[in-house]
């Protein structure tokens, strides 16, 4: 990742899909895979205990793994081979059992999965404090009367507490897409390859099924590797997100230019310093593009590559999402607010500030009703 990059997003979500948390998934499937597949007696339990033992990442060469990759066009044949490398070395005979009976993409689709877990649930607790921040500003607002202004021109009188709950309502309503298409997207994946059902002795779903138990991911009930439209989907969710907080960054940044003067958000530019909207609108630039990538890489079965370039998007929208996510979460609570100008401006188009009552019963209200939103989401209940 560029410095570029990296200052739209943040240290949390870069750990996630850092490459030894992205080694560190893939073994744990395998340790998954190893134990399910003793339980059933298709693998000796000493081997699974050999395999499972091996899987622990300060065992590995992470480094030398991501540059084999490159060969490779995937990182899951280097990291296989690396750890029938660490197996051999305490357990010949364990060595043939490592990654039995499955594929390359079900192992990184699978610890995809995994992380995307992880990703989603830091998105969503920073989520969760934005729609709280609004929420709190949207009643400590209620009836402050300020101009609405549609297509960027003032137009009627409504209240700022009214603005807060227009903001938050897209954002409590992908909230609860975003956890509903993690549901049924995190998927297990395995049973794939030609002759598993073979190897598994019949037992390939049992297997898939203990997986899913084990890592907590959900078993879509068959092999699913080329039906990825409700992982795309949660690809989409997360792109009309970053949109929605994109949103709201673009009203902030136009209530504190200095001829309108109604809003103030932290950020010293003497200092280096840019407020937080900045983050959120280079992310809702940058949003639409890789979204598009997942979508053109839908027709996988028959198109070399196309699974390559969806990976690699991946990662990337989900730190745009966390970045902008967390540039307004930091943001909202401590929003400067000149209710004095918002009158002056008001009273410059000789409008009655008395409407602002009625938008602000609308307004406390709608908070209510959004009150429920701003708790997260445990990430336990994402998937499974």
């Amino acid at each position: 990742m560029s410095l570029f990059e990296a200052v739209l997003s943040t240290s949390e979500m870069r750990g996630v899909f850092g490459d030894r948390s992205v080694v560190d998934a893939m073994l744990r499937f395998e340790a998954a895979l190893a134990r399910a597949q003793a339980r059933l007696g298709l693998i000796p339990a000493s081997a699974a205990a050999s395999i499972a033992g091996s899987c622990k990442v300060e065992l590995f060469d992470v480094a030398k793994i991501v540059r084999d990759s490159g060969r490779a066009g995937s990182i899951a044949d280097p990291l296989v081979h690396s750890l029938k490398e660490a197996v051999g070395l305490f357990n010949a005979d364990a060595v043939p059992f490592v990654h039995f009976g499955c594929g390359a993409q079900e192992l990184v689709d699978s610890a995809m999965a995994l992380l995307t877990r992880e990703a989603v649930a830091l998105v969503d607790a920073d989520l969760a404090r934005a729609v709280q921040a609004l929420l709190v500003q949207a009643e400590r607002h209620a009836t402050t009367p300020m101009l609405a202004r549609p297509l960027g021109q003032p137009d009627t009188v409504t209240s700022f507490g009214r603005v807060c709950v227009d903001w938050a309502a897209p954002l409590a309503r992908r909230r609860e897409r975003l956890a509903g298409a993690a549901r049924r997207a995190l998927q297990v994946r395995f049973g794939a390859g030609d002759g598993v059902d073979d190897r598994m002795q019949g037992q390939g779903a049992v297997v898939r099924r203990q997986l899913a138990e084990a890592l907590g991911l959900r078993d879509p009930g068959a092999d699913g590797r080329s039906e990825r439209d409700d992982w795309i989907a949660l690809g989409c969710e997360l792109g009309l997100l970053i949109g929605s907080l994109g949103r709201v960054a673009s009203d902030i940044a136009l209530l504190a230019r200095s001829e309108v003067g109604e809003l103030a958000e932290g950020g010293d530019p003497a200092r280096g310093q840019r407020p937080a909207s900045v983050v959120a609108l280079a992310a809702a630039q940058r949003a639409p593009q890789r979204v598009a990538a997942l979508l053109a890489g839908m027709p996988q079965a028959h198109s070399p590559g196309s699974w390559q370039a969806e990976l690699a998007e991946w990662p990337q929208l989900l730190m745009s999402a966390h970045g902008s996510a967390r540039a307004l979460a930091d943001a909202l609570p401590g929003l400067q607010v000149d209710a004095a100008r918002m009158l002056s401006n008001i009273e410059q188009l000789r409008l009655d500030p008395a409407q602002a009552e009625a938008a602000g019963v609308q307004a406390l209200a709608q908070v209510l009703v959004l009150q429920s939103a701003s708790e997260p989401v445990d990430p336990s209940d994402i998937a499974g």
